[in-house]
């Protein structure tokens, strides 16, 4: 057994224990996770605790891992160094604090900042994945390279690539499509439309099919990125992201036992006109957990 000892954050004040060690170790097994409680091994400030109890800022979270376990972290880190942590965000967690109570990515990737450099710059995210959403999230950790960043983001110099699984086959079986997003705020959603109107933006979006049948798997390149821009603009074309129940097909879901979103972001290529040289044109990839 390997004893894991963590001070509970302040952004995590009110929540319970057991959510709060999901978000603090995202790679353990739902089996590890009930045997954690089942078997008394989670303390708080030194009393064993069941996984509805509430903490506080400033506590002692002591968890017992099984050896195999031990070395699981906080964050999935694909890369770092002293410019960016780029990290693998699981589905379910949101990059930034959706309300009071939650521990966010950016949340998470503060903590293991301030475990090394102290008092030092708060990682800041670079861009936005949706909650539901996994796969590649940059975080900046200086002010200078968040500013570099964000003008790459903003100028559309990085090359974003998202894999998902999707009903039916798509025809023809690669093209870059264009449309225009509009929000809808009260609702929480937004809508697509085929021709330019007030309030709508354009988008682009390109993809090819890597298999097809009655569920198609696609690599989508993100060439705009608005809110839910893949989701909602695959499910106008007739080809909604398996386990969506917002834009999607929720009986094809249901039939399909598809109970999380099969999107994730696999791969990002960096390019800043050489203002951080060390990752210029660098390509990072994943592979996605479908």
């Amino acid at each position: 057994m390997a004893l894991k000892t963590v001070s509970v954050p302040a952004e995590a004040d009110g929540m319970q224990v057991g959510l709060l060690l999901r978000r603090l170790f995202p790679d353990l097994t739902e089996s590890t996770f009930r045997k954690l409680f089942s078997s008394r091994d989670v303390k708080l400030d030194g009393i064993r605790v069941q996984r509805d109890i509430r903490v506080r800022p400033g506590q002692q979270l002591q968890v017992f891992l099984p050896d195999r376990a031990e070395n699981t972290s906080p964050l999935r880190i694909v890369f770092e160094d002293e410019d960016i942590l780029l990290v693998n965000k699981p589905a379910g967690i949101s990059v930034e604090k959706d309300r009071p109570g939650e521990l966010s990515m950016t949340d998470l990737c503060r903590l293991h900042v301030s475990g090394q450099y102290p008092g030092s710059f708060a990682p800041a995210a670079c861009h936005r994945l949706d909650n539901k959403t996994s796969g590649l999230c940059l975080f900046a950790k200086n002010e200078a390279a968040l500013g570099i960043l964000q003008d790459a983001f903003r100028n559309r110099t990085v090359e974003k690539y998202y894999e998902c699984l999707v009903r039916g086959i798509p025809k023809p079986p690669a093209a870059v499509c264009r449309a225009w997003l509009r929000k809808d705020a009260e609702k929480g959603k937004v809508c697509i439309l085929d021709r330019e109107a007030p309030g709508a933006r354009p988008i682009l979006t390109g993809y090819e099919t890597i298999s097809a049948g009655s569920v198609s798997r696609l690599r989508v390149h993100l060439l705009t990125g608005r809110t839910h821009q893949i989701r909602a603009h695959l499910a106008a074309l007739g080809h909604p992201v398996l386990g969506d129940d917002l834009y999607g097909d929720r009986d094809f879901n249901r039939r399909q036992k598809a109970s999380s979103l099969k999107l994730c972001a696999v791969s990002l290529t960096l390019f800043t006109q050489n203002r951080l040289p060390q990752l210029e044109g660098r390509i990072f990839e994943i592979n996605p957990p479908f």
